[in-house]
């Protein structure tokens, strides 16, 4: 009993609630924080290399959910009960990208884009230039794969999922330009950044990543308490409030931009590539993060452990970024494939002890995907076209590629 006479329980889940009521002003900051570093990442993507501008607004847009990481991380250096949320957080941000972003980028397309031929009959078809981003993803994935063996993230795995995802922006700097974002397609914040004349718009540019970081780092952490205390007010698994309301909160902004994209179909196989260049970067770089944050924290090399409960979360991830890595390996991406991946999401979302029921069945779907290709009835185009275009461009650098 408590000193007011209270059950202790009672008196938790009372200061609980206390802090939770800072959710009413961190939720709301890491949202607009957001904004301003998708913002500002819009207006760069005119101003850098050409041939990184997807993947440099891709791992702008996603720089909140690295921060929330980097909460997560430092504070389990200190509390090992937090170790399993940093799990909670990047395995739900990649799961949300794959079972929810990009079906909805399919439905935006099927709904609002212009002469739309129906739900059934609409389809994205991908330039031959985005079989690098989806290949791009099967190099993390087998690693990750190890690292599910192994049961352990480290500062060697660290370097490896960094060396990975350097290799492949080296290898996006090699291909030629393809068509991205128009000016007149940027939000207005952007656009005003960017009509600034002369050295005002670096400026303008570079306060918008100021503005939006110096708010990111006041507000992480209370946003990170605010969420749990939240979930122990609401009765709801810390685990659960971590792995989806933080990535959903922090990549929001991305999803905007993404949706407006494909509203219409000369964009939306841009928005898809975008999704997937964060999907890259967060299976190399905000994986290679945790480790190297964790170990700052405790003042010494140190190793993130995996217990079963949280293999089972990356074997989960893992299986559902290859099925979809698989799905955009013919270049298109199809209406069953969307709602596939988006009722499949939603199952494990709803149901969680389904969790090990749905690694068979992407599993299995996965299977169908292979054999289809490999017996030329799906051909995984993907392959030979990054060969031919490997053979064509591959050998010298091109300068001015725009992804």
């Amino acid at each position: 009993m408590s000193a007011k006479g209270l059950p202790d329980s009672a008196m938790v889940v009372a200061a609980a609630a206390g802090k939770a009521l800072s959710a009413v002003w961190t939720f709301p900051a890491v949202v607009f924080s957001a904004f301003l570093l998708g913002w500002g990442a819009e207006a760069a993507q005119f101003v850098v290399s050409q041939g990184l501008s997807l993947a440099v607004l891709a791992w702008l847009q996603t720089l909140p959910e690295f921060a929330v990481e980097a909460v997560i991380a430092w504070d389990a250096g200190s509390n090992p009960a937090a170790i399993p949320l940093m799990t909670a957080n990047f395995t739900g941000s990649l799961r949300l990208l794959v079972g929810l972003g990009w079906p909805l980028i399919f439905f935006t397309r099927a709904v609002f884009g212009t002469r739309t031929p129906g739900f059934r009959k609409t389809v994205i078809r991908l330039d031959d230039e985005h079989a690098v981003e989806i290949l791009g993803l099967f190099a993390p994935l087998l690693y990750f794969t190890l690292i599910y063996i192994k049961a352990t993230l480290d500062l060697f795995d660290a370097a490896i999922l960094v060396a990975i995802y350097g290799i492949y922006l080296w290898v996006l700097t090699r291909f030629p330009p393809q068509e991205g974002e128009e000016i007149g397609d940027v939000p207005r914040v952007s656009r005003w950044a960017l009509n600034q004349p002369g050295k005002r718009r670096g400026l303008a540019i570079g306060g918008l990543f100021f503005a939006g970081g110096l708010l990111l780092s006041f507000v992480a952490h209370p946003f990170y308490e605010s969420m749990l205390s939240m979930a122990v007010s609401v009765g709801v698994s810390q685990f659960v409030f971590i792995q989806w309301v933080a990535p959903f909160l922090s990549e929001f902004p991305e999803k905007v931009t993404a949706f407006n994209w494909a509203r219409t179909g000369r964009k939306a196989p841009l928005a898809l590539m975008n999704m997937v260049s964060s999907n890259i970067n967060q299976w190399t770089v905000l994986a290679a993060m945790i480790p190297i944050v964790y170990s700052l924290s405790r003042g010494e090399p140190s190793a993130v452990p995996f217990d079963a409960e949280h293999r089972t979360e990356i074997l989960l991830t893992i299986v559902q970024s290859f099925l979809a890595m698989l799905l955009l390996a013919n270049l298109e991406f199809r209406w069953f494939e969307a709602v596939g991946l988006f009722v499949l999401w939603a199952v494990q979302f709803a149901v969680p002890g389904l969790r090990e029921e749905i690694i068979f069945v992407y599993a299995g779907w996965a299977v169908i995907e292979l054999v289809l290709g490999l017996s030329g009835k799906k051909p995984l185009r993907a392959f030979p076209v990054f060969v031919k275009l490997w053979r064509t461009h591959g050998r010298r650098p091109r300068a001015g590629a725009r992804r």
